[in-house]
C-alpha cells in the first residue's frame, strides 16, 4: 500500500496586506495530482487546516473541490481529510455524505460515534489493506469537561491527559486491534502540538497552556504511522521514524523562508512501514528577506535574481541605520520604484534606528537600536509586556487567558 502524508494546506490564506496566495496553492495542488499519479500512490492522507480560515472564500472552495475532482483519473483509491483547529468542522463534514461516494473521507471533528474515526481502506484487489485512525483536531470539549474552581495547572494536566487517553481508546476499538493481529498496517492522524516540535511564527498557538507536553510516547505502540499537521516545519517527533509533521506544502510566513517543504510518501508491506521518503514540493513563489544597514538592503533588491520562480517573489526589509524614519523610508521608496515588479515586491518594511549611546563616565559609543516597530511584535508579545504593570502573580493566568482568546479568534 502507498501512502502520501501531506497537511496545512491553509488554502484561502491573505498574506500581508491582503496578498492572495490562489495562484501558489494551484501551483502546489496540479503538482499534487501529477505526483500521485506518477508516485502510483493509493491513499492520500491530510492531516488539517485544508483551510486557512473557517469561513474560506469561493476561491479556496472551488480549488478544494476541483482539486478532489482531478484526483479522480490518478489511480488513487482513497482520500482521508482530517480538520484542523483552523477548519470549520462544519463547512468540511457538510459535502461529507456526498464526498464519500467519490472514497473521499472526511471527519471535521471527533463524530457522534467514536468509531466512526476508524476506517478500513481496501487494497487493489478489494481486501481490506490498511487501517485509518482518522483523528482531527481535538477541542478542549472532545477531551475534557471544565471543573469549577480548577487551578490552570489542574486543566493542562486534564487536556494533556484527553488527548492522550483519546489516541489511546481508538487504539483499543475491536476492529483496531483485530485488524493489526491479521497483518493490516495502522495509520493515525493528528493536528496538535507535540514535546520538542519546531513551530514558525505562522502558527496558532492551539490547546493553550499544554504546549510541547504531548509526547511520542503518549501515542500507541498499535500506531504503524503517525500523520501529524499544525507545525509547517517538517520533522520528527521525540526521533521517532513513523511520527511525522509533513509540514506546510507553501511558506505561510517570513519565518519559514529556509524551510523546506515536502510531502511524505509511505511504502507499507507485510504490516509494517517498509519505507518514507520525502518528495520536495517546488515552489511557485519565494518568500525573501533582506535584513541590514541600507546600503545592504538596497545592494540585495537590486541585484536579486528569480530565476526558476513563476511568480514575483515578496520581500521582507530590515534597515538598520542611523538616519531619521522619514529619511530611510523616502531613500528606499525610491529603490522600490526602480524595482522590476516581475522579480520581487516589498511587502514588510521595518526600520531599527541606531543611535550613539554612552554610559556615565564613559568615551567610547556604542551601537544600540533604539526602537522596534509595533509590526516586530507578536499580539502575544504585546500583551505580555502589558502583563509587566501587573501584579506578578496574577501574570501567569492572564496570558493563558489571552491564549485561550487568540486562539478562539
Amino acid at each position: 500500500m502507498r501512502v502520501l502524508h501531506t497537511a496545512d494546506w491553509h488554502l484561502g490564506q491573505r498574506f500581508i496586506s491582503g496578498h492572495e496566495r490562489t495562484d501558489e496553492h494551484r501551483h502546489f495542488l496540479e503538482w499534487l495530482v501529477a505526483t500521485v499519479r506518477e508516485q502510483r500512490v493509493e491513499v492520500l492522507l491530510v492531516a488539517g487546516d485544508i483551510f486557512d480560515t473557517g469561513s474560506p472564500s469561493n476561491q479556496a472552495l472551488e480549488l478544494y473541490y476541483s482539486f478532489l475532482l482531478n484526483m479522480r483519473g490518478t489511480g488513487c483509491r482513497d482520500i482521508v481529510v482530517v480538520g484542523g483547529n483552523h477548519d470549520s468542522p462544519a463547512t468540511l463534514n457538510a459535502p461529507a455524505r456526498l464526498l464519500r461516494h467519490l472514497h473521499v473521507h472526511v471527519v471535521g471533528c471527533v463524530p457522534e460515534c467514536f468509531e466512526d474515526q476508524v476506517l478500513v481502506l481496501d487494497d487493489a484487489a478489494g481486501n481490506p489493506g490498511l487501517v485509518v485512525c482518522a483523528i482531527p483536531f481535538l477541542r478542549d470539549r472532545d477531551v475534557r469537561l471544565s471543573v469549577p474552581g480548577e487551578t490552570a495547572e489542574d486543566r493542562e494536566a486534564r487536556i494533556k491527559q484527553g488527548i492522550a487517553d483519546h489516541y489511546a481508546r481508538i487504539a483499543e476499538v475491536e476492529r483496531v486491534w483485530q485488524l493489526k493481529d491479521t497483518g493490516l498496517p495502522v495509520v493515525a492522524t493528528g493536528h496538535l502540538y507535540a514535546a520538542g516540535a519546531a513551530p514558525s511564527d505562522s502558527e496558532r498557538t492551539i490547546h493553550v497552556g499544554n504546549l510541547g507536553q504531548i509526547t511520542a510516547d503518549h501515542f500507541p505502540t498499535v500506531f504503524d504511522y503517525v500523520a501529524l499537521g499544525h507545525l509547517h516545519r517538517p520533522q520528527r517527533v521525540g526521533g521517532r521514524e513513523h511520527i511525522r509533521y509533513s509540514g506546510s506544502p507553501i511558506p505561510l510566513s517570513f519565518s519559514e523562508v529556509d524551510h523546506p517543504k515536502e510531502v511524505l510518501l509511505l511504502e507499507f508491506a507485510a504490516g509494517k512501514l517498509l519505507t518514507l521518503d520525502s518528495l520536495p514540493v517546488p515552489g511557485a513563489r519565494r518568500l525573501v528577506r533582506f535584513h541590514g544597514s541600507l546600503e545592504e538592503v538596497t545592494q540585495g533588491l537590486t541585484t536579486y535574481d528569480n530565476a526558476g520562480y513563476l511568480l514575483p517573489a515578496w520581500a521582507d526589509v530590515q534597515i538598520h541605520s542611523e538616519l531619521t524614519q522619514l529619511e530611510v523610508a523616502e531613500a528606499l521608496l525610491k529603490v522600490i520604484q526602480e524595482l522590476d515588479r516581475k522579480q520581487v515586491e516589498v511587502l514588510a518594511r521595518r526600520h531599527f534606528r541606531l543611535v550613539k549611546l554612552r554610559a556615565l563616565g564613559e568615551t567610547e559609543a556604542a551601537d544600540e537600536p533604539l526602537t522596534r516597530s509595533l509590526h516586530d511584535f507578536t499580539e502575544r508579545e504585546v500583551f505580555a509586556q502589558r502583563l509587566e504593570t501587573e501584579p506578578e502573580h496574577g501574570r501567569a493566568e492572564l496570558l493563558r487567558t489571552f491564549d485561550e482568546l487568540l486562539e478562539s479568534l
